[in-house]
């Protein structure tokens, strides 16, 4: 694998100061170290948060919570804010906002975190973060029976998404609104939404998702639905 610039870079720095008796790059160096760490930070953190639902898709008992992956979104939110990247702060807040919602199923500290990063994500024309904002404001409103609202919060993840060419989310996102319409009492639409589901899921290959839409598309055929 190719070593990352940043860190070619910072070694170069250090090379300079050490050897070459001129220290004036080590501000950059550290400045370059802060945004690999950062993201680092949060490929660790997105790392155990994939492990987490896999666990928890496997059945049994519900897996406890790796306090870790809080820990490398808010170090990863840390940096990026002192960095200035506002995208980037965008991303970890949102991470942040999904491990309350999702691991420990707070939706008060979660909330406010997913607005802040789908303000931040529109400050920095970040589609697919935004994107991934509202999805789970969504998640939120249908949680609260707030149809219409979730349904809004969906449709428009759902552009975004296919704006960017994110077609796993796509099909993830038209799961959910045929969830939305199935209780809103829109059969016919309902069964559209997670036909299409599955076939967005086929094109792109994302066979988790594969399987979901035609679990959903059961659901909402069902008389009982």
């Amino acid at each position: 694998m190719i070593r990352d610039e940043r860190l070619e870079r910072a070694e170069e720095l250090y090379q300079r100061s050490v050897f070459g008796a001129d220290s004036s790059g080590l501000g950059e160096a550290d400045r370059l170290l802060d945004e690999v760490e950062a993201d680092l930070s949060l490929a660790r953190g997105k790392v155990l948060h994939a492990r987490f639902l896999e666990q928890r898709g496997s059945g049994g008992e519900r897996p406890v919570a790796d306090p870790g992956e809080v820990q490398f979104f808010e170090r990863a939110a840390e940096l990026y804010e002192a960095l200035a990247d506002v995208r980037g702060q965008a991303e970890a807040r949102f991470w942040v906002g999904c491990f309350y919602q999702v691991v420990l199923d707070d939706e008060g500290k979660a909330i406010p975190l997913f607005e802040r990063a789908a303000a931040l994500a529109g400050e920095a024309g970040d589609k697919l973060t935004l994107s991934y904002a509202l999805r789970h404001l969504g998640f939120a409103d249908h949680q609260a029976g707030r149809l219409d609202a979730a349904r809004e919060r969906f449709t428009e993840s759902t552009r975004l998404r296919q704006e960017v060419g994110f077609l796993p989310g796509v099909a993830a996102n038209l799961i959910g609104l045929a969830y939305v319409a199935s209780q809103q009492g829109r059969r016919d639409e309902a069964i559209e939404f997670a036909t299409q589901a599955r076939a967005v899921a086929e094109e792109c290959g994302a066979g988790r998702m594969v399987v979901l839409a035609g679990e959903t598309l059961r659901e909402v055929r069902s008389p009982d639905s």
